[in-house]
C-alpha cells in the first residue's frame, strides 16, 4: 500500500499576516487569497508532514462536534481549490 503524499506549500506561495485587516493571506505571483481562522489553520498545517487526513483530523479537533463534518467537508474543498490553483504541492 502507497503510503498518502504530505501536502506542502508551492515554492512561490507565502503565509503572511496582514497588519492591515489583522488576518492572513496566501500570497502568490499576481494573487493573494485572504484567509478566514479555519483556512488560515489548514494552511499552516502544510508545512510537508502532514497528509490531507492528518490536516482534516486537526481541524476536526479543533471545532466543537455539531460544525465537524461541515469542517471536514470544507478543508477538503479548499485544499482541492489550492491543489488545482498550484498553490500546495504533494510530497511523497
Amino acid at each position: 500500500m502507497t503510503p498518502a503524499p504530505r501536502l506542502k506549500l508551492a515554492p512561490h506561495a507565502r503565509l503572511r499576516f496582514d497588519r492591515f485587516s489583522g488576518r492572513w493571506m496566501l500570497l502568490a505571483p499576481e494573487r493573494g487569497l485572504l484567509l478566514n481562522g479555519t483556512a488560515a489553520a489548514m494552511v499552516r498545517k502544510l508545512d510537508g508532514e502532514h497528509t490531507e487526513a492528518e490536516v482534516v483530523a486537526a481541524l476536526e479537533r479543533a471545532c466543537p462536534p455539531p460544525e465537524r463534518p461541515l469542517v471536514a467537508s470544507d478543508v477538503r474543498r479548499f485544499l482541492a481549490a489550492l491543489l488545482e490553483r498550484r498553490l500546495v504541492e504533494t510530497v511523497p
